[in-house]
């Protein structure tokens, strides 16, 4: 790109309809330099240590409350401040020990009545979100003012450089990521779509598809970002995992709006991510996101099958065929 923009330059740029857009930009900056300063303590665990990073950074910032993955319910910090954050500190950390790219994702929204209810809202509340990834470079994705913008850190400069703009995913990739070792234990709906894209050119689909699987939801997101393709974590038969297992508010919201404000889907099979509202501060979810066409093509096999006929290995007994 021939203009260098700053992340300071683009937040301040006029004309936002952001709810309290200086206060969001604000938020973003505090998690963006966070991110950028990571200082923790060695001995300490590093989930913990990543943390206590990001509650300081946020704590200078005009945040009512802040719900984390590592504590059981949100900290209140300022109540009268306009803005409440649900944050992943570090997601993927136990891909550390295999040097894969881990990163920090989080979702800000404007403060309702009261705090707690604040975080039970649909994901359409969100007025921002976004995630960084730790790996050969610090990239930030950042979907805000409807549209999804990409920074690369520039390390001795400390601060980060717009690299893409209003970017939006490839409509048609075939390329798919799923962990296949759980094939015994999916649902009729999600075996039916991962079988159609194994029978490559000869099947329904007419592609020969590619596989891809990282296991780290921030390098999938931003693959997904760069390269189309569909990513799915769904629920599947396994004790603990029968609701999904990705977290809702700090993991599947912010996700699914960077996927949508960059043209793509996130859904559960049955329902879009952006309108489901958290009944518990930890609630987890299925997760099926990427390119909008494939998305809408996992979320119609699903509906072409009954709930009762998810655990079916013969998913075509359901309420429809499978190819509709």
């Amino acid at each position: 790109m021939d203009e260098r923009v700053t992340l300071r330059s683009h937040l301040d740029r006029p004309g936002s309809q952001t709810p309290h857009a200086a206060a969001v930009g604000e938020v973003i900056e505090a998690i963006a330099a966070a991110g950028v300063n990571t200082d923790g303590d060695q001995q300490k665990d590093i989930d913990v240590a990543a943390d206590q990073i990001m509650r300081r950074a946020l704590k200078c910032a005009p945040v009512a409350a802040v719900l984390s993955e590592e504590a059981a319910l949100p900290e209140t910090f300022n109540p009268g401040a306009p803005l409440c954050v649900a944050i992943d500190p570090l997601d993927g950390s136990t891909n550390l020990e295999n040097n894969i790219s881990v990163g920090t994702i989080f979702s800000i929204r404007p403060r309702g009545n009261d705090v707690l209810s604040t975080f039970f809202e649909p994901g359409t509340a969100q007025c921002a979100a976004g995630f960084i990834v730790y790996g050969p470079q610090t990239t930030l994705v950042l979907a805000l003012d409807k549209s999804v913008d990409i920074f690369i850190l520039e390390r001795r400069a400390h601060h980060f450089v717009r690299f893409a703009q209003a970017v939006r995913i490839a409509p048609d990739t075939p390329e798919f990521a799923i962990n296949a070792s759980n094939r015994r234990h999916w649902h009729g709906p999600v075996r039916a779509y991962i079988e159609q894209c194994l029978a490559g050119s000869n099947g329904n689909r007419g592609a020969d598809f590619n596989m891809r699987w990282i296991g780290s939801l921030v390098a999938e997101s931003l693959r997904i970002l760069v390269r189309g393709g569909v990513f799915l974590y769904p629920a599947d038969a396994r004790p603990g995992y029968r609701e999904g297992r990705l977290r809702l508010l700090y993991e599947a919201h912010p996700i699914a709006l960077v996927m949508e404000w960059a043209g793509g889907a996130a859904t559960t099979g049955r329902r879009r991510i952006l309108e489901l509202g958290a009944k518990t501060p930890h609630q987890r979810v299925p997760l099926i996101m990427g390119s909008a066409l494939a998305v809408r093509d996992v979320a119609a096999i699903h509906e072409g099958v009954e709930p009762m006929f998810d655990n079916s290995d013969a998913p075509l007994f359901a309420r429809r065929g499978l190819f509709l």
